[in-house]
């Protein structure tokens, strides 16, 4: 199996471009820190990433240099014959689904959402399920000592006693 999910940050402006058919393919780097710190220095590692048709169109438009982005998608090598004769060799990650991470910025005007090659597709119940939860409580407990209802759960049946755990 081949799948990649990366959380980071764009380290540039994505570069839009279309192939000679017509077909829209973008150009990122997505800078990823590691779990771990070599001498209490924090190490990046700077992922290069392509994505095409309406995910790529969709990119461009949605994020900037600096932008917190989520993709999946699947590692992908490539070979060609240089100029200088040169045999080059290129890994990349292709990018299938891909979201918004981090605080909402200017140029994401319609909030958090994601995009999975079929169409960009704002969850509206998100925003409005978020509206309708009680604030949290300086009580220092879970939240879930009180009652579901008053916390924005419903009883799906009418009866709590009927888990099965």
């Amino acid at each position: 199996m081949n799948k990649v999910i990366l959380v980071g940050n764009l380290a540039r402006d994505p570069e839009l471009r279309q192939t000679p058919q017509g077909t829209s393919v973008v150009r990122f780097t997505v800078a990823v820190s590691r779990r771990y710190s070599r001498d209490g220095q924090q190490q990046t590692d700077f992922i290069s990433c392509t994505a095409w048709r309406s995910t790529a169109e969709f990119i461009s438009r949605y994020f900037t240099k600096g932008s917190g982005i989520q993709l999946c998608g699947s590692i992908q090598t490539r070979s060609w014959d240089g100029q200088d004769g040169q045999r080059h060799y290129a890994t990349e990650v292709v990018a299938d689904e891909v979201s918004f991470n981090g605080p909402k910025s200017s140029n994401q005007s319609s909030g958090g959402g994601n995009y999975q090659g079929g169409g960009y597709q704002q969850p509206s119940s998100y925003q409005s399920a978020q509206a309708s939860m009680p604030a949290p409580s300086n009580s220092g407990g879970s939240g879930l000592d009180g009652d579901f209802d008053s916390m924005g759960f419903a009883d799906l049946d009418g009866s709590e006693d009927d888990l099965p755990f």
